[in-house]
């Protein structure tokens, strides 16, 4: 399946580079824009392989109360900021690359800053459980900007290769329909995690007392496993 996937984008990719180097050219721009629907495909193929913050988004929804139109909301954040950041450090790649990028496709500066953030938003979830604390309204936009921090290799790449090819335009328009793919992705995600938290709660409505400990202690595990992640990833991501 994973293989699958990255044969999928690298044929995209392949043909996305074939189109650019004909703009480069001066080529037909309408041609162009009836190849971007591939870039919805594109987005959406490349959030199903590992990363993307999927196991963040699920963790947090099931702990939330956060209801379906939240969840995508989130999705939505996280996504727009995930590609976002990587079309900013592609657009100021001179003066920013030399700072955050550590290696090609990745930034360890962003993706550090990301993860602290994610720690405390799991020891506010921890700390809420433990303290029948409520939810901040505002709590999921903020994961979705956390967590999307780690900018997305893949619109890096395509960023980079268009200001080569001096046409930054193409790139930004490739990279806005690959965040609608990335959201699609991230949005099943979101929904499914927030149905299967509404099935429990279903299943323990006759239970007022029972599901409170069993909701507070979803809520607790899911920021301790926020932690934890962001913990690990701090000390011995590469």
């Amino acid at each position: 399946m994973f293989q699958t996937l990255v044969e999928f984008q690298r044929t995209i990719y392949l043909a996305l580079a074939e189109q650019i180097k004909l703009l480069s050219a001066g080529g037909d721009w309408l041609a162009f824009l009836a190849f971007l629907p591939m870039g919805v495909v594109f987005g959406a193929a490349h959030a199903l392989t590992p990363g993307h913050s999927k196991a963040v988004l699920a963790t947090y929804l099931a702990g939330s109360d956060a209801k379906v139109s939240r969840g995508l909301l989130v999705s939505v954040t996280l996504s727009l900021t995930h590609v976002t950041i990587a079309v900013l450090i592609a657009g100021l790649s001179l003066p920013l690359v030399s700072i955050a990028l550590g290696s090609v496709g990745r930034a360890p500066l962003l993706e550090d800053i990301s993860r602290g953030l994610l720690g405390l938003i799991g020891l506010w979830m921890l700390w809420r459980a433990l303290s029948h604390g409520h939810h901040h309204r505002h709590e999921g936009e903020a994961v979705g900007v956390m967590a999307g921090l780690i900018p997305c290799p893949l619109t890096l790449f395509v960023m980079t290769f268009a200001i080569s090819r001096g046409v930054p335009g193409a790139g930004i328009l490739f990279a806005i329909t690959m965040m609608v793919g990335v959201a699609l992705t991230l949005s099943c995600v979101a929904i499914l995690s927030i149905l299967f938290r509404e099935r429990l709660v279903d299943f323990f409505a006759s239970k007022p007392r029972l599901f409170e400990t069993v909701s507070r202690t979803v809520e607790g595990v899911a920021g301790l496993i926020l932690v934890g992640v962001a913990v690990w990833q701090i000390i011995f991501a590469p």
